[in-house]
């Protein structure tokens, strides 16, 4: 089947995905999980050749733990299909209800946005994720994996497609897109697909941006602070730094610089550097941080830089206010933290640094769909219109505007009829 033949599918899919009743999307989706389940040893196999064979190509290491589809990976998945399960329909929520004249009532109504077009490096439980909630949203999709995860991607893709429509999904409502070409072709799909959502490293996320008129939502970089305030629990500081860069190193939320206000300075960095070294995280340091600590030279590529690795660079900053510019300026607006006792010091930063999602004292691990209870997530976004943040069903769906009326004619209004625009209670 040609990309166009896919991309048609999946449009005439997604006509009827928008009408689906809520148990039947959920009848789905439990179908799913138990096939998956039932399939876990096969997905695992499939995904121990692509191991292989990228091992081989000597795919970078951030890359091989993206590319790993284990037994704690599919518990992952599961766990996040039963999370899904259990949230309300985004799709027919009254938003704004408005009585414009007696028996005229216009209602603001969410609905799927139609196709989602899906391009993603490496990371195979991310077909999962993005696939079901494009399920539970009513939108049909078309995933685009890597060449790296291709036996992973299409036993999954199988599964998943063939249990939703044993449980009466529309033929085609997911398409797996297996060439290079194809991906090249996918953005040149705006007659079909709504939307595009990337996921993977920044230059190929910019490069989707410049070459398609598709919206585009994601981001291109992770590049996430940690700033230790000069009002401070150094034990909690260092255990929120540790968190934020060690947990999960080959992640867009994991902490890349961290800030150190010059006050605290000589006594927290011996305190961190030893904490983040016996989690093998090379330091690079600027001039100041140097005087204090063992650290490679920092430069000025540093600040900028999303090392997907264990490596973070550290700064120390003589005030809050030169903390919050230097993240505005080096930063992604993705996720930045401030560790701090002072609450006042707290609201300004959380006020002034200009990200998707800013944090008081708690890991930026935290930024995530699964996290924030949105049933996963499709991707995080630093866009500034539709969607902010981690994008799970919400920024999925969009809206539509529904009128009824009984016989009225423009022509009456404003002389024979006034209009009353009352607004109505949108839990009807």
């Amino acid at each position: 089947m040609s990309i166009v033949e896919q991309s048609t599918a999946a449009k005439s899919a997604s006509i009827l995905m928008a009408a689906i009743e809520t148990d039947v999307k959920n009848n789905a989706l439990a179908e799913i999980a138990r096939a998956l389940k039932q399939q876990g040893l096969h997905i695992i196999s499939a995904n121990k050749e692509d191991l292989v064979a990228a091992k081989k190509n000597n795919l970078a290491a951030p890359l091989l733990k993206r590319l790993a589809f284990d037994e704690k990976k599919l518990a992952d998945v599961l766990a996040g299909i039963e999370s899904l399960i259990k949230l309300d329909d985004p799709v027919g929520r009254i938003l704004d209800a408005t009585e414009l004249d007696k028996g005229l009532e216009l209602y603001k109504v969410t609905c799927p946005i139609g196709v989602i077009g899906i391009i993603f490096e490496s990371r195979p439980d991310a077909l999962v994720q993005i696939s079901t909630l494009c399920l539970k949203s009513g939108n049909a999709v078309l995933l685009k994996g890597g060449s790296e995860a291709a036996h992973t991607n299409k036993i999954l893709a199988e599964i998943i497609c063939q249990a939703g429509e044993k449980a009466a999904l529309p033929k085609g409502w997911l398409q797996l897109l297996e060439t290079r070409q194809d991906a090249a072709e996918m953005l040149k799909m705006d007659e079909y697909i709504d939307l595009i959502i990337p996921r993977g490293s920044n230059d190929f996320v910019r490069y989707i941006m410049s070459n398609t008129n598709i919206p585009v939502l994601g981001h291109a970089d992770g590049i996430c602070h940690v700033y230790i305030d000069s009002d401070v629990d150094l034990d909690m500081a260092v255990k929120i730094s540790v968190d934020s860069k060690c947990q999960y190193v080959a992640v867009c939320n994991a902490a890349e610089t961290m800030l150190v206000h010059s006050e605290i300075a000589q006594e927290f960095l011996p305190k961190v550097k030893s904490a983040l070294e016996k989690n093998d995280v090379e330091l690079r340091g600027c001039e100041k941080t140097a005087a204090i600590i063992d650290v490679k030279p920092a430069t000025e590529d540093d600040w900028s830089t999303e090392y997907l690795d264990k490596i973070i660079s550290i700064k120390i900053v003589g005030s809050l206010d030169k903390a919050i510019k230097h993240i505005n300026r080096y930063g992604s607006g993705h996720t930045d933290v401030i560790v701090t006792a002072n609450k006042a010091h707290a609201d300004r930063f959380m006020q002034l640094v200009d990200s998707a999602n800013v944090f008081w004292n708690a890991s930026s691990r935290f930024s995530d769909g699964f996290r924030y209870g949105l049933g996963a997530e499709v991707g995080i976004s630093t866009n500034k219109i539709h969607a902010r943040g981690p994008v799970g069903l919400e920024g999925l769906v969009i809206y539509k505007w529904k009128l009824f009326g009984t016989g009225q004619i423009v022509a009456d209004y404003p002389d024979a009829k006034k209009f009353t625009h009352k607004k109505l209670d949108t839990l009807v």
